[in-house]
């Protein structure tokens, strides 16, 4: 098992900085990985080294709708994205998902989903509320 948790990937936070990336008008991708993969918050880009396979899921992912949103309080601001939540159907299992924005250090987050899921019919990746206090990337 080679994933240890939920990660911001260090290219996000660049790419927020110089431009690279941004939330709010470039496409991006979740893609499934077993528990082979190596992800974490290091990681620059898509691999296809551990990718899920079966059911309708194709390599490279499902893309994902980024949702930003502020909210702007006496005690701070806290600027908060989420993501649509994709599924496949057929049997598929998968250990964790990356985010991602196709090309060189696109990585945003990687998602580890505790240990292996296995889907019987559908594979659901299910984001949190978008709120500022629960919203999968908050920056404050």
């Amino acid at each position: 098992m080679a994933f240890t948790g939920n990660f911001s990937c260090n290219t996000l936070r660049s790419g927020l900085a110089d431009g690279t990336i941004n939330l709010s008008t470039d496409v991006f991708l979740l893609a499934l990985y077993t528990d082979s993969a190596t992800l974490d918050e290091t990681t620059t880009a898509y691999t296809t080294t551990g990718e899920a396979s079966g059911g309708n899921y194709v390599a490279g992912g499902e893309i994902v709708t980024a949702s930003v949103s502020s909210a702007l309080t006496s005690s701070g601001s806290v600027v908060f994205v989420n993501f649509s939540s994709p599924s496949w159907t057929g049997v598929i299992t998968a250990r964790g998902a990356l985010i991602y924005k196709a090309g060189a250090n696109g990585a945003v987050c990687v998602l580890d989903f505790g240990s292996n899921k296995t889907s019987a019919n559908t594979f659901d990746v299910t984001m949190p509320a978008n709120t500022s206090t629960s919203a999968l990337i908050r920056i404050v």
